[in-house]
């Protein structure tokens, strides 16, 4: 989403375009695949902004969450973590995520595979299907290198 678009949405909202809320934007879009967590934005906010605080970076991603900028994403690792709400699929999905068991890396998965399951489903019991999330655990082609050796 672009900066001008997330600046009418605030303002058709009535919230104000603060410095604190562009700045968790550039840093989330600095680092687009790496899921961060609120202490981790915090972290990077610091450098840029020595003053700000935790509190500040809370109440900030909540309004981005409210207004469906950002996403929040767990997975099974006792964290929650945010993305930036990129582009959906035809299917007006988010995307997937591929993770490692034994390092912890998480992969992107653009593709969605799961929109004939899902037309199944309405047409044998009528249950429509609004959203979903695919979470997919394995290992990593370097953590299968490692294993085998």
């Amino acid at each position: 989403m672009k900066e001008e678009t997330v600046k009418e949405l605030l303002r058709s909202r009535g919230l104000k375009v603060t410095s604190q809320r562009l700045l968790v934007l550039d840093i989330m879009a600095a680092h687009p695949d790496e899921h961060l967590t609120a202490e981790e934005i915090y972290d990077l906010a610091k450098i840029k902004s020595p003053d700000i605080g935790l509190a500040t970076i809370y109440r900030t991603v909540q309004v981005l969450l409210d207004l469906h900028i950002i996403n929040k994403v767990t997975f099974d690792d006792g964290f929650t973590r945010y993305e930036l709400n990129g582009e959906e699929s035809a299917s007006g999905h988010r995307h997937h995520h591929a993770i490692c068991t034994r390092c912890g890396q998480v992969y992107s998965l653009e593709t969605d595979l799961l929109d004939i399951l899902e037309q199944q489903v309405l047409e044998n019991i009528g249950f429509q299907v609004t959203d979903h999330e695919v979470k997919l655990y394995g290992l990593c082609k370097e953590c299968r290198m490692d294993v085998q050796k």
